[in-house]
């Protein structure tokens, strides 16, 4: 089945890598990849996006890897009638406790006060304004509104797979978590992209 699907890919992704030209390329997929900071950097801008998209056409499932996977988890939040299934790879929930954690308490402080923080990431560096923090503070744990799948690498350091296990535990709408030995960039684990849409497909067939 050709299966047409939005993609967003997370913090330091792009619309070419490796998650959704497999997509494209092995499994046959229709994949519109968005360039997720078009409208800027912090979760609220990224999901705005993805609703742009969601409003002006239609897709069998949302892909979000990352925090890409927080912001179609968003998008799921704000339009509730929009018909799709869920697809998300180490979806980072709990953005801003992440954020909490890894930064100090006098690193937060001055992060508000100046409006800035150096980010450096493994392929980018970039000044984030502390809007970034106001919108992951709102926005880490939105309620999900059509049915998901969860991918999640068991050794990922980015993002704990807690994070997944605490959402699937209280949303009814997480068809499975797949927990899964790998980390977070999730490149050993593109195989499981079909079982994964798979099991939404067949879910809404019964």
């Amino acid at each position: 089945m050709r299966l047409r699907v939005l993609f967003a890919h997370g913090f330091e992704g792009a619309p070419d890598g490796g998650k959704p030209t497999y997509m494209r390329e092995e499994l046959g997929w229709e994949v519109v990849a968005p360039i997720m900071s078009s409208n800027g950097w912090n979760i609220e801008q990224e999901t705005s996006v993805l609703l742009e998209h969601i409003d002006a056409d239609d897709f069998d499932i949302v892909v979000g890897s990352s925090m890409g996977g927080l912001a179609a988890a968003n998008a799921s939040q704000m339009r509730p009638d929009a018909e799709f299934g869920l697809l998300l790879i180490a979806p980072a929930f709990g953005l801003a406790e992440m954020w909490h954690n890894r930064l100090s308490e006098e690193e937060m402080k001055h992060w508000e006060s100046s409006n800035s923080y150096l980010y450096r990431g493994f392929e980018l560096e970039m000044i984030l304004g502390w809007d970034f923090m106001e919108t992951a503070t709102q926005m880490s744990w939105p309620k999900l509104n059509h049915p998901t799948v969860i991918l999640h690498g068991i050794q990922d350091d980015v993002v704990p797979i807690e994070s997944s296990r605490k959402i699937a535990d209280i949303d009814a709408h997480v068809i499975a978590l797949m927990e899964l030995e790998d980390g977070h960039r999730m490149q050993g684990s593109k195989q499981y992209f079909a079982t994964a849409a798979n099991l939404y497909l067949n879910s809404q067939t019964r």
